[in-house]
């Protein structure tokens, strides 16, 4: 994580702002006729790029064949994506806004007091994403690519959902809503310097076994979630959607006793 959390997610208008640049055009000024139309050849571009996720996965992606089943030559292909990488690129970055849009409009709906389910909301909404979009949760959290390194671009989309369970934690702590045995030894080492990454992204007086606590849950979520698309649970856990809902709300449930978040 190379931003800090309170600027991992700055607003709709900064990701509008975002996306429009991505667009090759200026956010407040209206799209010509010849914007339009690339930006509907992108989209194609990457939607044949999806189909290419679902079927041969991020290391079968290839311009050559996406031009083929589009009908375009290569060298056209080209000029909307210099590279694989940069369609890769272009197809994790929308992958981590996707799903840090849907957990922020699920926390949205509640009452800021009510920390537990806001925590909750957004524990659904991941889960529920990653449902919904199997593929696209791939590319981001499963195997890596090979030869792939993702640029610095990606760093703030993949943040917006780790923003918004620090920040519950934050909230937390400022109100005084953590557990006392976190107050107890909170800069005693070896754990503070190991969390001096994080903590140098937080308020001052974040109490490092509470970020420790954030960091397993955060960890926690993804990996369950993982088990579950991948295929971990099966025999493990019931096959039927409500079986693994309800496994899914009881770790949920113990996640926000873990974290003493009240």
């Amino acid at each position: 994580m190379s931003d800090a959390p309170d600027q991992a997610i700055t607003g709709q208008a900064t990701r509008d702002t975002g996306q429009a640049a991505r667009d090759g055009r200026h956010p407040s000024a209206p799209r010509t006729a010849r914007e339009r139309a690339r930006a509907e050849i992108t989209a194609e571009i990457l939607g044949a790029a999806r189909g290419y996720l679902a079927t041969a996965g991020a290391p079968g992606l290839s311009l050559r064949a996406i031009a083929r089943d589009l009908g375009m030559a290569s060298s056209a292909v080209y000029r909307y994506f210099k590279s694989r990488d940069e369609l890769l690129t272009r197809l994790i970055i929308d992958a981590y806004d996707s799903l840090g849009a849907a957990a922020e409009v699920s926390e949205a709906t509640i009452d800021r007091n009510d920390l537990a389910a806001r925590f909750t909301a957004i524990c659904g909404a991941v889960r529920a994403w990653a449902l919904a979009h199997p593929n696209e949760y791939g590319l981001i959290y499963g195997s890596p690519v090979p030869g792939y390194a993702a640029p610095a671009d990606t760093v703030q989309p993949a943040s917006r959902v780790t923003t918004l369970l620090l920040r519950i934690i934050v909230e937390a702590a400022t109100a005084g809503r953590i557990p006392d045995a976190d107050l107890r030894d909170a800069e005693a080492p070896p754990l503070a310097a190991a969390l001096a990454p994080i903590r140098s992204y937080l308020p001052p007086g974040i109490p490092a076994p509470l970020v420790q606590r954030a960091l397993m849950v955060w960890t926690n979520l993804f990996g369950v979630i993982s088990f579950e698309l991948f295929g971990q649970l099966h025999n493990v856990v019931g096959e039927n959607p409500g079986d693994r809902g309800a496994f899914f709300a009881g770790c949920v449930r113990r996640w926000i006793c873990f974290t003493g978040i009240t």
